[in-house]
């Protein structure tokens, strides 16, 4: 009798921006860095890598570039 697989779902990311990018992780095992506008949609989601982006319900003023691991210091913007 065969057995039903549950899937894993996309990864969520929690974003407090309506515009993200995404480069699936970088590296070796990512992919081409894509930027993603949600408009008025309440998520959005990367079509390499499946990952969902979902505006948070309150913006409390922090970006996502300022994670140090999010990306290349060298390729993030001055603000």
């Amino acid at each position: 009798m065969p057995t039903a697989v549950k899937s894993i779902g996309p990864e969520i990311v929690i974003v407090h921006e309506h515009r993200v990018a995404c480069d699936g992780l970088g590296g070796a095992l990512g992919h081409p860095r894509v930027y993603l506008e949600m408009g008025g949609k309440p998520s959005v989601d990367c079509p390499y890598c499946g990952r969902r982006f979902v505006a948070a319900a309150h913006s409390h003023g922090e970006d996502e570039r300022l994670d140090p691991a999010a990306y290349d210091p060298e390729d993030t913007p001055e603000a």
